[in-house]
């Protein structure tokens, strides 16, 4: 077995034929695109009083971004731009990124929700079984596989004057410090930081590990670099300053020279004189007149030169490269419950020295949200993503807690993979779409022309079509199921569509198309596991104990409005119910599966995490003017619930016109469900 060191050479020549593969593609039209869901515009805590009309955003508007999915594909589209929302390409225009990648850990994926009365443990979901079985089938050389190129597509997206924080630990660091050294290059190298992160681990047979180390690069030597500061100690004052004795005030004595000899002269009051050895004046002629007028020039014994610097004239310490003064509190309101969340005082150590307000900010391992929590505090733009559905929940209910400026919540539109990789059975995802077929009662079509995901069902007359696990079933999809029904090989009475992961207002798409003989069904998340071997597919296919389910969707009571003024009306709208996937269909063990079906008899709407409502919903952009969350402290009913009914004013439309209020929820599984009411 080679070493890591062996196998660094291959995993560099891989990254970089993949990475010059994903650049051909950009610049051939393959066009990876950014989805909105929804256009969030939180509310200010307390205020719900009316506020006019918030039309749709200009094209010329900088908008945040969250997204939801693999950070290779979203950084392939903010390369692209995003034309529908007026973003052009993000190509050398972020100043500042932060990531924390996980390592070798299904915690960033692996979930506890509490509900009411009980604690369910969420698995991964599919995208996330793929991630982390792509990331880990090699162990540390496949980790090191996947961060070479995700590096790469940073660089681009990387300003001038931009720099980037790669946050790791102990296992891989010094790995990737070389990947890095290779993509920016040695000279683009600017700190490592060692940060503490706990006050103290105990270990039997060696030192505690009690911190993580944070590689920090350049993308030129011209990046923003703003010097932070610390308070100074007792210690610190007791050290380095003295007490003037006519005024009692603090001072100490600075140093005029920097490193690095220049010949160049001085006048200190007692004519002109060169810096010692290797040095260099580091302050002008005109300063040094300005200070010898105020008598701020102190001469040692020796004859050499200081300026007198009071304590309230200091910013404070220089920060240096350990941090032992950001560790995470044990209990904080800022605390989300989430296993990696950083705390904000860190980040907000690094926002402010290596971005100016306005900056564009982007963490694409985002977790809790923590950078764009940040971020938005410090008047800085941003971009986050994740792929884990627990993690984009809670960043939502962050940002709006906030509240953050407006901003929209994204996920790729169309993932265009070709590969399946998380199961070494299945190579592609057209053999893995054969297999769902066989597992099903489908008969896969033989003809050699057929899509590899189409087969039938022969005494009904009925097309399947398996989606990918890698991309989102939505619109297009259904649309070509129906056009596969009427014409392929003479038409079928029905067609049945089988996906993996769907698109948020997939409801509302099925009862749009309203077409009776289009059924579409989920294939279970937890179906990768059970495939590991082909003896257990044998097994499945024999015992057809694998369920596929309808999906879930959200009822609600008909809204209406009441009068307030000529032009302010209150709009009422109420939960009614929640019908949840069937638990056989998302990712629970058995035991988890049982508590779950408890909830759902008894109180369906305690699975709803968030929802939110657009009062007049235009038929394309969601603008929720409404939110309420699980765990919002502003109401004082059971924080494991949301509130079940909204009231709140809204503009009077014109004689005639109906409103259209749109209402999207997402459950505690990150599920989203949409319904649409005209009154």
């Amino acid at each position: 077995m080679k070493s890591l060191i062996e196998e660094l050479p291959k995993i560099v020549a891989e990254g970089k034929k993949e990475v010059a593969k994903i650049l051909e593609n950009l610049e051939s039209g393959h066009k990876i695109t950014l989805q909105t869901n929804e256009y969030v515009l939180p509310v200010e805590k307390g205020n719900l009083l009316y506020q006019k009309p918030i039309e749709a955003p200009s094209k010329d508007t900088w908008l945040n971004r969250l997204c939801y999915g693999d950070n290779l594909l979203v950084m392939q589209a903010l390369l692209n731009g995003d034309p529908a929302t007026g973003l052009p390409s993000m190509r050398g225009m972020i100043d500042l990124i932060y990531i924390d990648p996980p390592y070798d850990s299904k915690a960033d994926y692996r979930s506890k929700i509490t509900l009411p009365g009980v604690d369910v443990e969420l698995n991964p979901t599919v995208l996330e079984q793929t991630a982390y079985s792509d990331t880990w089938k090699d162990g540390t050389v496949s980790y090191l596989k996947m961060m070479y190129p995700r590096l790469v597509l940073m660089r681009e997206l990387l300003s001038d004057k931009g720099s980037i924080y790669v946050h790791l630990d102990w296992h891989v660091g010094h790995y990737v410090k070389l990947l890095m050294d290779e993509i920016f290059g040695k000279d683009k190298f600017v700190n490592e930081i060692v940060w503490q992160r706990t006050g103290a681990q105990n270990n039997a047979t060696s030192y505690g590990t009690n911190f993580d180390n944070i590689l920090i690069y350049c993308k030129t030597k011209n990046y923003i670099w703003n010097p932070q500061f610390s308070e100074y100690t007792a210690e610190d004052i007791q050290e380095y300053f003295k007490k003037e004795k006519e005024t009692g005030k603090l001072y100490r004595l600075n140093n005029p020279t920097g490193q690095g000899y220049q010949h160049q002269t001085r006048n200190f009051g007692k004519g002109n004189i060169l810096p010692p050895a290797n040095r260099h004046w580091s302050i002008e002629q005109k300063e040094i007149d300005r200070l010898l007028a105020c008598n701020r020039i102190v001469f040692t014994k020796s004859g050499y030169p200081f300026i007198k610097k009071y304590i309230d004239e200091l910013p404070g310490k220089n920060i240096q490269s350990i941090w032992t003064d950001c560790i995470p509190p044990r209990k904080s309101p800022e605390l989300t419950g989430y296993q990696t969340q950083k705390p904000e005082k860190l980040l907000e150590r690094i926002i402010k020295a290596s971005s100016n307000e306005d900056s564009i900010v982007a963490d694409f391992f985002a977790g809790s949200g923590t950078t764009g929590a940040v971020a938005e505090k410090l008047g800085r733009r941003w971009i986050m993503s994740d792929m884990g559905k627990p993690a984009t929940m809670i960043m939502r209910k962050r940002l709006v807690d906030i509240p953050s400026k407006p901003f929209l919540y994204q996920c790729i539109g169309d993932y265009q993979q070709e590969t399946f990789a998380s199961n070494k059975e299945f190579k592609t995802v057209g053999a893995l779409a054969q297999v769902i077929l066989n597992l099903y009662g489908a008969i896969p079509f033989t003809n050699e022309d057929a899509p590899r995901n189409l087969g039938y069902i022969k005494d009904k007359h009925t097309l399947v079509l398996v989606d990918s696990p890698n991309r989102v079933t939505g619109r297009s999809m259904l649309k070509r199921a129906l056009e596969l029904k009427e014409n392929y090989l003479g038409g079928w009475n029905k067609v049945i569509v089988l996906g993996w992961n769907f698109a948020f207002d997939i409801a509302d798409i099925i009862r749009e198309l309203n077409n009776p003989s289009l059924e579409v069904l989920v294939i279970p998340p937890d179906l990768l596991d059970k495939l590991r071997t082909k003896s257990n597919y044998t097994k499945l296919v024999q015992n057809k104990t694998i369920r596929f389910v309808s999906l879930q969707y959200l009822d609600i009571k008909k809204p209406f409005t009441t009068p307030i003024s000529s032009d302010v009306e209150t709009l009422h709208v109420e939960l009614n119910n929640y019908v949840v996937l069937s638990p056989d269909a998302l990712p629970l063990d058995e035991p988890n599966k049982a508590k779950l079906q408890g909830v759902i008899d008894k109180d369906p709407l305690a699975l709803i995490e968030y929802w939110s409502i657009d009062p007049n919903y235009d038929g394309e952009t969601f603008r929720s003017k409404w939110q309420d969350y699980r765990e919002n402290t502003e109401h004082e009913q059971n924080n494991l619930r949301v509130l079940a009914k909204a009231v709140f004013p809204v503009a009077t439309l014109p004689i005639g016109q109906k409103r259209k209020v749109c209402v999207k929820a997402v459950d505690v599984f990150g599920l989203e469900s949409v319904v649409v009411e005209e009154i």
